[in-house]
């Protein structure tokens, strides 16, 4: 029997092991996961062109990426281009080299927008203005792979995707204090004020930015919808289209986890980006993609699976 061999980089991540599990459901498609920098460095062309020679792939998702929150993106901006470009410019090259892909599918970043963006943002835009400065190495290396790939179909006729999801959360993600994202890292701090009888939390800025939230299994779906779907490569957004003040997101995760003490918000620390909410228009015309999950209910999952692997 013919199977599609997929290869999904960053298998083991927290993006990656839903996607993983999605496309195991998939009849006549075989996974073949990359684990990790320990087992496959992306950032040296040996152990690409090994990979797509070992495995022979006919798709590549490339989901592998060094990311965080704001505090580690402004200590490590160096190695999160550096990382991040090489990864990408060396699966690409090596991929547009191996004439049996059929297909690219890149996953980008809501980072490489401009620091100011209308909203809803609209693809459009990407190139319209500098990112928010806390995270612009890291979404600079990822809107230019971005446009490498549209670069490479006009050149070659490489075949490939680019969808760009906005802040995702859900279980298994990186609730490590020194580089998730905000809501791994509320949900952190909440169960640590609670178990240690804290009567404050402190929260990094204003809460006056805002923030979309894309449920980890969503984007999954539109990853692999987007595996049989025949699109050029120009970028498509993955999100709700609803935004949530940081101020809102700190209550409502304080409600459902019963803390019931002071938040202090530190005005000293950055907000980041003003505003971030997409439009996600491109996605349900060219890749039937709505997000299902609604945010209370994809919260409390993650919360319940947090504490089920805290406790």
């Amino acid at each position: 029997m013919s199977h599609t061999k997929v290869m999904v980089t960053g298998a083991n991540g927290f993006l990656g092991k839903s996607v993983c599990d999605k496309i195991k459901k998939l009849d006549d498609h075989e996974l073949i996961p990359l684990n990790g920098r320990a087992e496959w460095d992306l950032t040296k062309q040996k152990y690409v062109d090994y990979a797509l020679q070992e495995f022979d792939p006919d798709i590549v998702v490339h989901l592998a990426a060094v990311c965080g929150g704001i505090g580690i993106n402004r200590e490590k901006p160096g190695q999160f281009m550096y990382d991040n470009l090489s990864m990408g410019m060396n699966l690409i090259e090596s991929c547009r080299k191996y004439e049996k892909l059929r297909k690219f599918v890149m996953v980008g970043t809501v980072c490489a927008y401009p620091k100011i963006t209308p909203v809803p943002f609209k693809e459009e835009d990407i190139w319209n203005g500098y990112p928010e400065e806390t995270n612009a190495p890291y979404g600079i290396a990822k809107k230019t792979l971005m446009e490498l790939l549209i670069a490479y179909h006009k050149q070659y006729g490489f075949n490939s995707t680019n969808l760009i999801p906005v802040n995702m959360y859900g279980p298994y993600d990186n609730f490590d204090p020194n580089s998730s994202h905000v809501i791994p890292a509320l949900i952190l701090k909440f169960h640590n004020a609670i178990t240690e009888g804290a009567d404050k939390v402190e929260v990094w800025g204003t809460g006056k930015a805002s923030r979309e939230f894309l449920f980890v299994d969503d984007c999954a779906e539109a990853i692999v919808s987007s595996l049989s779907k025949d699109v050029n490569p120009e970028p498509i957004n993955l999100g709700t289209g609803v935004e949530i003040t940081i101020a809102d997101l700190v209550s409502e995760i304080a409600e459902q986890m019963g803390y019931e003490g002071e938040i202090v918000y530190d005005a000293s620390k950055p907000d980041g980006q003003p505003r971030r909410c997409l439009d996600t228009t491109r996605a349900k015309e060219r890749l039937g993609f709505v997000a299902k999950t609604a945010f209370k209910d994809g919260l409390k999952q993650t919360i319940e699976w947090f504490l089920g692997e805290a406790l």
